[in-house]
């Protein structure tokens, strides 16, 4: 199978509409203009004179910025964008990574970096730079080269650098570069990923024999079952040592299996929509609440895009238009000079220039077409 599902197979997708992709569904067209340009003339004036934002030696941040103005039509010869390209590229290592070489989160700078320059890769200006940095990546996942076997729960795996515990979130953006460079289902990085993101899931399964399989069982994701597991959803600590769901994470593993050709009728697929169903939201991070909000605003878009449906149809019944609603809600919270920024500023959300970043990044999928 593919990178993407079929419509026709994802109408039997539990919690999603069978509705054709061309339905006049989606937020408000000059609205979702109105909020976007607010917030590009608000990151044109937080831009370093080097080109970066918020601080020099974070071009994670820099380039998820980058990424979100040139998703939001910004040209890459536009002197904010040509400049945020240029701070990046001065990050390109001679391992063909793109970090700051100080940096413990190689393998996050480096994907972000990805996506950015295949953003602005139109003329193949950064083809060679962009091969060099597919080159790295794969490097960069825990497999046999790092002495991990196929029933290691390092497997697979990607964390912020070569040496560091994988996660599902290097892991899905791990996955989201790779595709952007051109990697597709059957690639062996995504197959190796998968085994991976099989294990991130409270799912016990042929997939997933892991201690924690079994002990929540109800078809989220948490952030990491390797070196004794670990979550960053709320709540206290269960007494049978499972790791709690939470949705940023359950978007992620959605995510990363349809990039990987899990298809709708998966036992994998199929429990982490259940999950979604329950825990449909655009006001909070379910299972997490308003930690990395702006994080899961991005991720929520870049899945439900990725299912390629119009509507979603929550445990309730209610259908839900996520385009719209989450235009809506980005709207409603977006500052009178363009930014947004979460209060609850855990994982860096307080800078408004990351929120804003992640916001633009949730927007651009709001009125792409659905495939």
């Amino acid at each position: 199978m593919g990178l993407g599902v079929s419509i026709a197979m994802l109408a039997t997708m539990p919690g999603v509409l069978a509705e054709d992709a061309k339905a006049t569904a989606g937020p408000n067209a000059e609205k979702l203009k109105a909020a976007r340009a607010k917030a590009v003339s608000f990151l044109k004036t937080t831009q370093k004179e080097d080109g970066s934002w918020t601080t020099a030696n974070a071009p994670g941040i820099s380039g998820l910025i980058v990424t979100g103005l040139l998703r939001s039509g910004v040209p890459a010869d536009d002197p904010v964008a040509a400049a945020g390209l240029k701070y990046l590229a001065g990050f390109v290592q001679p391992d063909g990574g793109i970090y700051y070489i100080k940096s413990n989160h190689r393998n996050y700078e480096t994907c972000i970096a990805v996506l950015a320059f295949t953003e602005a890769n139109k003329d193949g200006k950064y083809k060679s730079l962009l091969a060099a940095a597919d080159k790295y990546l794969r490097q960069q996942q825990w497999d046999e080269e790092e002495g991990k076997s196929k029933d290691d729960p390092y497997y697979g795996g990607a964390g912020y650098g070569s040496t560091s515990r994988p996660d599902m979130s290097n892991t899905q953006f791990l996955l989201e570069a790779l595709k952007a460079a051109g990697a597709k289902s059957d690639d062996p990085a995504f197959q190796k990923a998968l085994v991976f993101v099989s294990r991130t899931q409270n799912l016990e399964s042929e997939h997933n024999t892991t201690p924690f399989a079994a002990k929540v069982n109800d078809g989220g994701f948490y952030y990491t079952p390797a070196a004794g597991g670990a979550t960053r959803a709320e709540g206290e600590a269960l007494p049978n040592g499972g790791l709690r769901s939470y949705a940023s994470m359950t978007y992620a593993g959605l995510k990363s299996m349809i990039y990987c050709g899990v298809g709708p009728d998966d036992p994998r697929v199929k429990a982490a929509v259940s999950w979604l169903k329950k825990h449909y939201s655009v006001t909070e991070n379910p299972g997490a609440g308003q930690n990395g909000l702006y994080y899961y605003y991005q991720t929520f878009a870049k899945s439900l895009h990725a299912v390629g449906q119009a509507e979603f149809t929550d445990e309730s019944g209610k259908k839900h238009d996520w385009r719209s609603e989450l235009a809506a809600q980005l709207a409603q919270a977006q500052q009178e000079n363009g930014s947004w920024v979460n209060a609850t500023a855990r994982w860096n959300e307080g800078d408004p220039n990351l929120a804003t970043a992640y916001a633009l990044l949730a927007l651009s999928y709001c009125d792409k077409p659905l495939k």
